[in-house]
């Protein structure tokens, strides 16, 4: 039988997952690294760490399968979007890997929004800090920039080690800001913006390519022949979608993990007249809309590190439990981080509404959980504007791996919510599309045969309606913090 590497370069760690033919995980192991943050807006991670750990990870989980470099078919790539390096002459970077997380560019996402906002359409991700597009405008003008021979995704930059070749996919160009979606190249109003040369960008090649002749070092550490098959893969979101099988537009693909997202497969470009969502391609025939969150795991996160009392997740979640739906008044607006989908405000600030006297530490753990799973459902609305409205979810990342957390989802967004055995469903899509590009499935759509759904969970109609009328109090709460955000934010 033959089995395929997935790998996916996340936010906080990178994961490697061994699935055979049929789509069972033989292996999966992960390796965490910090987020470098030593100045206020500052979000980076150093590449080389990155890189140590792909090469961890892969070696990891081949012991961990007991396989030989024989038994690889091939290798699939995933990893997180917006990432940005400058290289220099020599290839070696002149920067950190600076995150989408990153809010240094704040003032000219601001300024281009107001001067060129119809680029949207062309390139089809809303104009945010998170941007490369809008980090290479603040970078104009600096030694770096000047210096830099490439900007590139930390993928592309693991990528040239294997390989010493410079090639992105079209869902990670796409996430740049400077691809446009009608030609599938790089758009030359975006290059003009950005003074970038189209030298100092990757080749662009379809998710599908093929890259072999890896470096001999390299794939011993691994582990692997050097001349597998080593796909260059798509980005951690459009492949999370392919990972839990949500391949129609009735099927939604909710991921919380550090972060969240919302996104549905749609058979051609769809962009949102008002700038609200992205569009990234995995093939001709598949695009992702959608749109993610700053405010997923990450904010139940920090409240268990202040406030947890060295509580774990799971005993937090039964604590919210004991609270009935809405925290009894108790409402959260999880921005603690600014946001992205679907109100692209960098300068939203998290706020707890309603307390009193009261309230315990069960109601606010409550009004956590519901605010994050309101940051999700605020994008299913947008996409209902634009496509069929869906009639089921597929739930990967972290937090799905809690049962009432899950149920709490189906709940609030009055759906029926189905969670896969693979939980880890970047990793997963990656190794299937690795299959796809080496003939082990002739269809994406094969994936479906190989999803085993662990858990089902049907929506409390009353909870659910309760529910969508404290999602309206959610958003005018939202609505009329706004101005008050802008001016917050210019003081702290």
């Amino acid at each position: 039988m033959n089995y395929f590497i997935g790998i996916d370069i996340g936010t906080t760690s990178t994961k490697a997952i061994v699935i055979s033919s049929t789509g069972e995980m033989k292996g999966l192991t992960s390796r965490e690294y910090p987020l470098l943050s030593s100045q206020p807006r500052y979000a980076e991670q150093d590449p080389n760490i990155i890189f140590s750990a792909v090469l961890d990870c892969v070696r990891e989980v081949m012991q961990q399968a007991n396989l030989a470099s024989k038994d690889i078919a091939a290798v699939g790539f995933g990893s997180a979007m917006h990432s940005l390096i400058a290289i220099g002459s020599d290839h070696h970077p002149l920067t950190q890997s600076i995150t989408w997380a990153d809010s240094r560019s704040m003032a000219e996402a601001e300024a281009l929004k107001q001067s060129h906002p119809q680029i949207y359409q062309n390139i089809g991700v809303p104009l945010h800090p998170m941007l490369p597009l809008t980090k290479l405008i603040w970078m104009q003008g600096s030694e770096v920039f000047q210096k830099a021979a490439k900007f590139i995704s930390i993928k592309e930059y693991v990528l040239f080690q294997l390989f010493e070749q410079y090639v992105v996919d079209c869902s990670i160009a796409a996430a740049t800001g400077l691809l446009n979606l009608k030609t599938l190249d790089w758009d030359q109003d975006a290059l003009q913006l950005s003074q970038v040369r189209m030298d100092q960008l990757s080749s662009l090649v379809p998710t599908t390519h093929i890259l072999q002749g890896m470096n001999p070092h390299y794939a011993e550490q691994m582990g692997l022949d050097a001349n597998v098959p080593v796909i260059v893969g798509s980005s951690d979101g459009v492949l999370a979608n392919l990972g839990v099988g949500a391949l129609s537009s009735e099927q939604l693909a909710v991921t919380i993990g550090t972060s969240s997202a919302v996104r549905k497969f749609v058979n051609q470009p769809m962009i949102d007249e008002q700038g609200r969502t992205f569009c990234y391609p995995l093939s001709d025939r598949h695009w992702v809309i959608g749109g993610a969150s700053n405010n997923g795991g990450i904010v139940l996160r920090w409240f268990r590190d202040r406030f947890g009392q060295s509580d774990s997740y799971d005993s937090l979640i039964q604590l919210a439990e004991s609270i009935s739906v809405g925290a009894e008044g108790l409402l959260f607006l999880p921005f603690l981080s600014g946001e992205r989908a679907p109100y692209w405000n960098a300068d939203a600030r998290g706020v707890f509404f309603g307390m009193s006297l009261q309230h315990q530490r069960s109601h606010f753990i409550r009004a956590v959980l519901e605010g994050i799973l309101f940051a999700a459902y605020s994008i299913t609305t947008v996409l209902s504007d634009l496509a069929e409205p869906s009639q089921m979810i597929l739930v990967s990342g972290g937090m799905a791996r809690s049962y009432p957390w899950r149920q709490m989802m189906s709940d609030l967004f009055g759906m029926e919510v189905l969670a896969p055995e693979v939980y880890e469903a970047s990793g997963f899509g990656a190794a299937v599309l690795a299959m796809y590009a080496v003939g082990e499935i002739q269809q994406l759509e094969a994936v479906k045969s190989m999803i085993r759904i662990r858990d089902r969970h049907v929506p409390d109609l009353e909870r659910s309606h309760r529910y969508h009328r404290l999602f309206e109090q959610y958003q005018r709460l939202y609505d009329r913090l706004e101005p008050e955000f802008a001016a917050f934010a210019q003081k702290w």
